[in-house]
């Protein structure tokens, strides 16, 4: 293990992303590498394919999604060079598995059914799988094999965050006697540690273009609304002179009652660089929702040329190449904690 607080964050593996990933998730994760791009942390950011499972996907693209996925990381700006960054497929590195099946000895049924996440999609899902139920466990797995401190999640993953400290300490009082330094020697920050370290707030969300009042997905019930970072640039910026605004008749930042138009200032600070006051202190006041329209519009058709010219110059080769050499790492790094584990519980000698 490295004597750095290391940073653990999922880079997402399936489904084509859409510009509301880009500035909540993307942008973001590229912002995280260049804040923490010192001798100080080391940043793992992972992709958490065998998570990919317990939403609906297409089994036969996943593996050509997540390269994809990767070279749009890529392309946004993460610095494969970066010393300090790693990055691997959870998939490839097997001791996460291998450490979910031991941990989920140490898991009780009672604190995985009252996970807030879980409860809320058996709500929603008419065949609820064991691999949703155990996400939990899986992702604690996640965290302690590699001695993450800080996870930076969202607020639907914080209850899991509190469940990975709670294994992990459960399973080091257990074996205090045989291992009084600790089977896991790293234990993860609480929530409340976390979010002052990595001063996360709310989430951005970006909203539907057509249906202001909903966050912007991928659903073939909205494709109006939603801009695919595959989208062509003219057709995009189509997309926002047909967004839907409302009746006020005059521009203010007000997202409970100008949803559609709080979300075009919003994109246009995020994609300009320009802090929201001065984008808004521009618009304020003004009565034209065409030219805010217009400037957005110009704003997302060069945002996507740009992205897509530097997407088509990414290599594919580098990509993969990075996930192996970084995959070969991490499996090294991690048997050492595995066995340890296994020591612990009794299928090692010690």
């Amino acid at each position: 293990m490295t004597d750095k607080d290391i940073i653990l964050t999922g880079l997402r593996s399936n489904g084509e992303f859409h510009l509301g990933n880009y500035l909540g998730a993307i942008k973001p994760m590229v912002e995280l590498q260049q804040r923490y791009d010192n001798d100080q942390h080391q940043l793992n950011m992972f992709i958490p394919d065998l998570h990919s499972f317990t939403t609906p996907v297409d089994h036969r693209l996943l593996y050509e999604q997540t390269l994809t996925n990767l070279a749009i990381y890529r392309a946004s700006g993460l610095d494969f060079e970066q010393a300090n960054t790693y990055i691997y497929r959870q998939s490839h590195v097997p001791t996460h598995s291998e450490l979910c099946v031991i941990l989920n000895n140490f898991a009780y049924f009672g604190e995985l059914s009252r996970m807030v996440e879980f409860k809320d999609k058996v709500d929603r899902t008419d065949n609820v799988s064991v691999g949703l139920f155990d996400y939990p466990v899986l992702m604690t797995a996640d965290i302690i094999l590699h001695g993450a401190k800080y996870v930076p999640v969202g607020e639907d993953q914080r209850q899991h965050i509190e469940l990975a400290r709670d294994i992990a300490i459960r399973v080091n009082n257990k074996f205090e006697a045989e291992f009084p330094d600790g089977v896991f020697k790293v234990i993860p920050a609480s929530v409340k540690e976390q979010n002052e370290f990595i001063d996360r707030g709310e989430g951005l969300r970006i909203r539907s273009l057509r249906n202001p009042d909903k966050k912007m997905s991928k659903s073939i019930d909205d494709p109006t609304g939603t801009i695919l970072l595959s989208d062509d640039p003219e057709e995009a910026a189509k997309k926002v002179m047909s967004a839907t605004t409302d009746s006020v008749g005059e521009i203010n930042y007000d997202a409970d009652n100008q949803p559609g138009i709080t979300n075009l200032l919003i994109i246009e600070s995020q994609l300009s660089g320009r802090e929201q006051d001065d984008v808004n202190a521009d618009w304020i006041g003004q009565s034209s929702y065409g030219e805010l329209k217009q400037q957005v519009a110009s704003t997302i058709q060069q945002f996507l040329e740009d992205l897509q010219s530097k997407l088509s110059d990414v290599d594919r080769r580098n990509v993969l190449g990075k996930l192996e050499t970084d995959e070969d790492i991490m499996r090294d790094r991690t048997t050492a904690t595995l066995h340890r584990v296994q020591q612990a519980v009794g299928v090692r000698e010690l």
